[in-house]
Order: structure tokens, then C-alpha cells, then sequence
């Protein structure tokens, strides 16, 4: 199969298959240049076709909150005034 622009969910296919038998290329192979390429025409067709939205920026910040295990005392030190925390993670201030 010859590399080209992906414009359909049947190439698409046919380039996950590609990636997946380049996928044990050595470093600096040919092989490992074209799956480099065929990574790229994938990532294009996937940020066409499957766009990610930003995620929420309040609950981004709660998601990380629980993964470090912090609390909102933990931030204190990032933001002016005690009760800023609780007000920003709450949507009462920006």
C-alpha cells in the first residue's frame, strides 16, 4: 500500500494495519520511516475525524487534584485569600 492522504474509514483500516506490522522497526530502518509516516497520515485522519475538545478547566483542575491526592488547602498557596480556592473550584470566581 502506498502512502497518501486518508480520506476514508476503509483506508483508515488499512493504515491501522499498516502501523501495527511497522510497529517492531528497528531504529533508524526504513521501516521505521515509514511508520513514521503512516503515524502522521493516522494522526491527521484522527484529529479530522475524532476531534478532542479542551476539557473543562475547573474540572481539569479537580481531576488532578485527585490523582496528587491534594486538597483544596493544598492550593491555598497559589491563590490570594483563603476562601479563593473554594470560590474558583465552586465557579463563584474566575
Amino acid at each position: 500500500m502506498k502512502p497518501k492522504i486518508i480520506k476514508t474509514e476503509e483506508e483508515y483500516t488499512a493504515a491501522l494495519a499498516r502501523v501495527e506490522k511497522l510497529m517492531d522497526a528497528k531504529p533508524g530502518s526504513a521501516r521505521e520511516a515509514d511508520l513514521e509516516l503512516w503515524s502522521l497520515l493516522v494522526e491527521r485522519y484522527e484529529q479530522q475525524k475524532f476531534p478532542i475538545d479542551s476539557p473543562d478547566p475547573i474540572e481539569a483542575i479537580k481531576f488532578r487534584m485527585e490523582q496528587e491526592g491534594l486538597r483544596q488547602k493544598d492550593l491555598e498557596k497559589y491563590f490570594p485569600g483563603k476562601n479563593r480556592v473554594s470560590e474558583v473550584l465552586n465557579r463563584k470566581r474566575h
